[in-house]
């Protein structure tokens, strides 16, 4: 697979197989992951891979939170603005139409979207779970890192025929992720990235791109 079939055929996948992805696999795509730009290179990612008994442990222990009500946990960083301004907030709002249209759920359909959103603390049914921690002392530039090295996974990942999904949402659970691998107090979540074998009857359909004129000018000569 060439570099621009990994990327065009990249997306976050929310149905998958419980075909297990070896350990090989995952220790190849990481190993070569890592070599993944950082200023000074810093590589202020620490990612912490799940699978087998721990990650059901972890999936069920996110299930009894959902089923008793459990509120999320207190964030440890803002994930969106208060206020979106347009042309964001315009683009979020396409794409949950689009994902839960995709679904059959109504706009004014809380509950089902509630139980839609209840998926990523399942992995979607994925087999394997990676998820990022940084270092609380460090700052928006190493954020920055970390997703460079978080896309360089999933691209790699395509490499080997297998699909992901990055999620934030797992940064709602912080506490409950801590209980099974316990990271070290100055790490923080960032996110969780559910990782496996696309289910054959998933829905394939792809959210939107903006027009390039809206996110690239070139100034030339």
């Amino acid at each position: 697979m060439d570099v621009y079939e990994a990327v065009t055929s990249r997306r976050a996948v929310r149905s998958f197989s419980d075909r297990p992805v070896p350990r090989e696999v995952l220790e190849r795509v990481l190993a070569t992951a890592v070599r993944a730009p950082s200023g000074s290179n810093l590589q202020p990612w620490h990612a912490f891979v799940v699978t087998g008994a721990p990650l059901a442990d972890l999936k069920k222990r996110a299930a009894e939170r959902l089923a008793t009500g459990d509120p999320w946990d207190e964030p440890e960083y803002e994930m969106y603005p208060p206020v979106l301004r347009s042309p964001y907030r315009e683009r979020r709002a396409a794409f949950g139409e689009q994902r839960y249209g995709a679904l059959g759920i109504a706009r004014d359909d809380l509950e089902a979207r509630q139980r839609a959103a209840a998926g990523n603390w399942d992995c979607f049914g994925a087999p394997a779970a990676l998820f990022c921690y940084l270092d609380r002392g460090l700052g928006r530039p190493q954020w920055s890192d970390a997703g460079m090295f978080l896309q360089t996974v999933m691209l790699l990942l395509r490499a080997e025929g297998v699909h992901s999904c990055p999620q934030m949402a797992w940064a709602k659970f912080h506490r409950t992720v801590a209980e099974i691998v316990a990271p070290p107090a100055e790490l923080l979540l960032f996110c969780g990235m559910s990782i496996g074998y696309e289910d054959a009857a998933a829905d394939r359909s792809r959210t939107g791109r903006a027009p390039l004129a809206e996110t690239v000018t070139f100034v030339d000569g």
